[in-house]
């Protein structure tokens, strides 16, 4: 494991060099000056001006259908005073002056020994001098926005300022007296282009600090520009007419293409491949293979992957190919704790007596199943590469595309530096592209082959080397007062360390098998930290009790509160249930302090006509508070035949509506906004129906998107969102929409069937 250590980062930054000298000399700025190279002027590493006037906002981060790119742009764009319709978006490869410190930060546990230790925030040194170090520019933990805001308006002050300088000089005018505005800068009647400005504003004194206006970013206030809405999506256009390019429609010169077969994780070793069948296929060119790997080579894509899939490839596994019985077994066993032959747990998260009146027996009790949850991404993993003169390029889609950078390096035995990242925007992700185990494959096939090739994985093998959103299982008990009020909280989560795990393979480029290996029986707070209810409970306590289960985990859209929520926003609703109090108001008045909470509460009663949940009604409600951001969302749900039209949900019931109310602050763009909480909605609501998968001998049962029950446009059901506009810090709004649905929905169930259903999928076990 990693460890962030003051001697380590001492000795990491010193190695080679002399310990004082490398630390006196290590960068601290890597922001380039202000310059004017080829046709346009570079106002740092954020921005550059054209000579024709257009504004160049770079955007280090992955694409994932999240609109990041034009969010940002669009803070550069209100900072600066620019036309939005002059903005350009240009994906940049990772650089120190990109490092996401607020992530390193907030992952600073998973770099930690899983005991107390040295716990920094973003701006301490050893975080920033670490997250430069290492290029560490990662898309993930809905940071894009929180950590990147001042750094583009900072930038886009600074240009602002500098072309103000520029034009104030040519009037003899104050500079304090100039603006700038749609592209112009302005002072009185007088107005000038930025791109009349741009060469001679590079050589005036850069201001420190930046002027940055006194407004905000966020089109509260904004207008539409012709006929399109504020601040559209810059990558809209190139999606709606199929111009827009990912990594699988790449084409060089030359290039060929490659299916590879990779087996589950355990797999350590390739040992036969059966290649006769293969040789009659058309278009066929050749079939390499790796340590653990095989691939088929051809002229298009669907001759490889026939050709791979006859060569019926032997690997030789370690480790345990459980299935999904052995798995739920292992977890709910765990829960007994040792006197039963179960596991001890880590206490992670306490407050007050924690165990207060438990050891007792008192109190209601619930226990919970949640089945592992793959990605299930549009698009498959895909990498387009091309090795030549020692020099390695690669075209793909990854959220952390320094580790990229450094696997098809190690692969191939070439520095680091001489592979060269072109990011590419992905097809869907929900954090699977952290994990980029085809670079390697894909590096090696474009050295031997000698010409550029395209290797992307079938379905099929998608699945299998899915590291999933863990599987868990859950107890949850609490103490009431005579009036009903929680006095005491205890949530125990079985799962794996699925962060930690996920830790090794990024930073320490692990296997799946040894990251299981080094991982195992640690405590994870990550796997937990979506457990921590935002009630006022004078006594809390959560546990988590680690399992081995042998298959690989990972990071998923909601992460640890895909589960937490569910388990104890379900239960929050049980105990109101057996103590005849109405569900929303009961949530309320344990919220203490947490009155944005609140807030959302109170208001989604009136957007969703709430009737105050009672029996026979289907309506259900829960709340959470992730990311800094807080949500509250009532689900109206029935049996098939209860259904508003007669007609008849798959799964004998259907969600009618949800509705939600957000506070997640300062809202940049509101149409990017809603579009982000109406998926992760869709998305809770699929946790809920069905997207889960078992495992027999090591494979997953679900290997194909029809296999997971997902939900088909005809069962998205009538979605209200509003938001409560803030001037709080922005927060971010990619995940806070998963958690909340599926709880949400369970609570209308057992309104509308009087039945509790406390696993996930709601209906594995039917209705």
């Amino acid at each position: 494991m990693v460890q962030i250590t003051r001697r380590g980062l001492l000795v990491t930054a010193a190695a080679g060099t002399g310990l004082t000298i490398a630390w006196a000399l290590w960068p601290r700025r890597y922001d380039n000056p202000p310059a004017w190279i080829g046709d346009e002027a570079v106002f740092g590493a954020y921005l550059r001006i054209a000579a024709n006037g257009t504004v160049i906002v770079s955007n280090p981060h992955c694409e994932m259908g999240q609109g990041v790119g034009t969010v940002l742009a669009q803070i550069v764009a209100e900072e600066l005073g620019a036309d939005w319709r002059t903005i350009a978006l240009e994906a940049a490869p990772p650089a120190p002056v990109f490092a996401n410190t607020q992530l390193a930060s907030e992952w600073a546990p998973l770099l930690l020994p899983p005991v107390l230790g040295l716990k920094p925030d973003e701006n301490d040194i050893l975080v920033r001098r670490w997250a430069t170090m290492r290029d560490f520019v990662v898309t993930a933990g809905d940071t894009e926005i929180t950590a990147y805001e001042p750094g583009y308006r900072a930038a886009a002050a600074t240009a602002r300022s500098l072309l103000c300088q520029a034009a104030a000089d040519r009037w003899g005018a104050a500079v304090e007296e100039t603006d700038t505005r749609d592209g112009f800068v302005v002072w009185g009647n007088e107005k000038l282009r930025f791109a009349e400005l741009a060469a001679e504003a590079v050589d005036y004194p850069v201001p420190d600090p930046a002027p940055l206006r006194t407004t905000l970013p966020g089109n509260v206030r904004a207008e539409p520009i012709g006929d399109a809405p504020p601040f559209a999506r810059l990558d809209l256009p190139g999606k709606v007419d199929g111009s827009a390019s990912f990594a699988g429609d790449i084409r060089l010169p030359d290039m060929v293409y490659a299916a590879i077969r990779q087996g589950p994780v355990g797999v350590v070793a390739l040992v036969s491949v059966d290649r006769k069948p293969a040789d009659g296929i058309t278009g066929l060119i050749d079939i390499l293979k790796g340590d653990d790997w095989v691939a088929a080579v051809a002229t298009s894509w669907w001759a490889a992957d026939k050709a791979v899939r006859t060569l019926r490839p032997r690997f030789r596994h370690i480790g345990n190919r459980r299935s999904g019985h052995d798995i739920a077994e292992l977890l709910d066993k765990a829960l007994d704790g040792p006197e039963k032959g179960g596991r001890n747990g880590y206490r992670l998260i306490a407050r007050g007596e924690e165990d207060a009146g438990f050891t007792a027996g008192k109190g209601l009790a619930a226990r919970y199943a949640i089945a592992a949850a793959p990605h299930a991404t549009p698009e498959t993993g895909a990498v387009t590469a091309r090795f030549a003169n020692n020099r390695l390029e690669l075209w793909v889609a990854s959220q952390a595309p320094q580790v990229a950078r450094r696997r098809a390096a190690a692969a191939l035995g070439i520095p680091a530096a001489n592979v060269q990242i072109y990011p590419m925007p992905a097809g869907g992700s929900f954090d699977r592209r952290l994990d980029d185990d085809l670079v390697a494959a894909a590096a090696v096939l474009a050295r031997d082959l000698r010409r550029p090739v395209q290797l992307i994985r079938s379905r099929q093998e998608e699945a299998v080397r899915d590291p999933v959103r863990t599987p868990v299982a859950a107890r949850v008990a609490a103490l009431t007062d005579a009036q009903a009020n929680i006095t005491a909280l205890s949530v125990k989560i079985a799962c794996p360390p699925s962060a930690r795990e996920f830790a090794r393979r990024l930073f320490n480029d692990s296997h799946g098998t040894a990251a299981i290996d080094a991982t195992s029986g640690d405590a994870d707070l990550m796997a937990v930290s979506g457990a921590m209810v935002p009630y006022d409970i004078a006594n809390l306590a959560i546990d988590h009790y680690p399992v081995r289960i042998d298959i690989p985990t990972g990071r998923w859209r909601g992460n640890s509160a895909s589960y937490g929520v569910f388990v104890t926003e379900s239960f929050i609703d049980e105990l109101a249930g057996r103590a005849r109090r109405e569900p929303l108001s009961y949530r309320v008045q344990m919220l203490g302090q947490n009155i944005r909470l609140a807030n959302c509460l109170t208001r989604v009663a009136g957007l969703a006509e709430w009737d105050g949940g009672l029996d026979n009604s289907g309506q259900g409600v829960a709340c959470c508070s992730w990311n800094g951001a807080h949500i509250a969302v009532i689900a109206s749900a029935s049996r098939a035949s209860d259904g508003a039209d007669g007609s008849a949900a798959r799964s004998g019931f259907q969600v009618e509506r949800l509705s939600a109310v957000v506070d997640a602050g300062r809202i940049i763009n509101h149409d990017i906004a809603l579009q982000q909480i109406e998926g992760g909605m869709i998305f809770g609501l699929a946790m809920a129906m069905g997207c889960a998968t078992g495992w027999s001998d090591g494979y997953p049962d679900a290997r194909t998107l029809r296999d997971l029950s997902l939900p088909l446009l005809a069962d998205i059901p009538e979605i209200r969102v509003d938001f409560i506009e803030s001037q709080e810090p922005p927060a971010g709004l990619g995940e806070i929409g998963v958690p909340a649905v599926a709880p949400a929905i369970a609570n209308a169930l057992a309104s509308a069937t009087g039945l509790r259903l406390r696993q996930l999928p709601l209906l594995s076990g039917g209705l």
